[in-house]
């Protein structure tokens, strides 16, 4: 092998690592664009909103359009209730994707595989095409115009029972063998063996069902007509008449103050969240 050879190849193997910083800061630098733009257009006057060039930092910063979000619509009552529903609602779908998770990955009963096929269809059908029957079964029940009625159907998951059968089917088999030798039936078995083990895959269930009932427009946009029921995303449509005076950063004020909840929840549920992907891939 020739000294020029030896030399391109320490030169390509001394260029990698950068080579890929530099591919993750490019998409850091794309997916946290759109949301420092917002951040920033929120400190600033309604004058400065529309200045071209963009300035990343504003020449003088104020929280005057945080003040006008406050005055305009009842972020307390709306934050509150996003987050009841939110949390229920991740609650929920995390004792039903355990549930049939563990029904689908380690009991045996008659037409088990077309069940769990039928559930993974479900999730090739788009929310609008079920929202009409959802509607007409929660009027019927008096459950239209409250809380209740958005949270109780979102607690079926069929992604979430997916990602918890593959979860279940990554454990020992040992493990409820051993259980039910010494007694313990299907319920105890899941309730005191499997379950703890599959606390890491149920976190991720639930952050993930938080942030994307959190940020969920279209079913209360639906379901909901009275303003004391609203979540905070069908609140924030309110502020939208501020565009017609220029005053965009109210409403890109509305939109950090709604980003908060969600990111203080991803970031305190990163690490069971990454704990639970990387132990599914190593129970795999």
């Amino acid at each position: 092998m020739s000294h020029t050879t030896l030399t391109t190849g320490r030169v390509r193997h001394s260029l990698a690592p950068w080579a890929r910083i530099a591919g993750l800061a490019v998409c850091a630098l794309l997916t946290l664009g759109p949301v420092i733009w917002t951040v920033s257009t929120s400190l600033r006057t309604p004058a400065e909103s529309f200045d071209l060039p963009p300035q990343i930092v504003p020449s003088e910063p104020t929280v005057e359009a945080y003040r006008g979000v406050f005055a305009q619509i009842d972020v307390w009552l709306l934050a509150l209730n996003s987050t009841l529903v939110t949390a229920l609602i991740a609650v929920g779908q995390m004792i039903t994707a355990g549930l049939a998770g563990y029904a689908f990955a380690r009991l045996e009963f008659r037409f088990k595989k077309p069940l769990f096929a039928l559930v993974l269809a479900t999730m090739m059908v788009p929310l609008q095409v079920t929202i009409v029957p959802v509607f007409l079964v929660l009027k019927s029940m008096g459950l239209t115009d409250t809380l209740l009625g958005l949270i109780v159907p979102a607690f079926p998951t069929a992604f979430g029972t997916f990602l918890m059968r593959q979860y279940f089917l990554g454990m020992p088999k040992d493990l409820g063998e051993a259980a039910m030798l010494d007694g313990a039936g299907p319920w105890r078995v899941f309730r005191s063996v499997y379950a703890p083990l599959a606390a890491p895959g149920l976190a991720i269930v639930g952050v993930l069902a938080f942030n994307y009932h959190w940020n969920e427009f279209f079913r209360p946009l639906i379901l909901e007509t009275s303003g004391q029921n609203y979540t905070l995303p069908l609140g924030l449509v309110s502020l939208q008449g501020n565009l017609g005076t220029g005053s965009v950063s109210v409403v890109l004020a509305g939109v950090v103050l709604s980003m908060i909840p969600a990111v203080a929840v991803f970031v305190v549920g990163q690490r069971p969240l990454r704990e639970g992907i990387t132990s599914a891939g190593v129970n795999r």
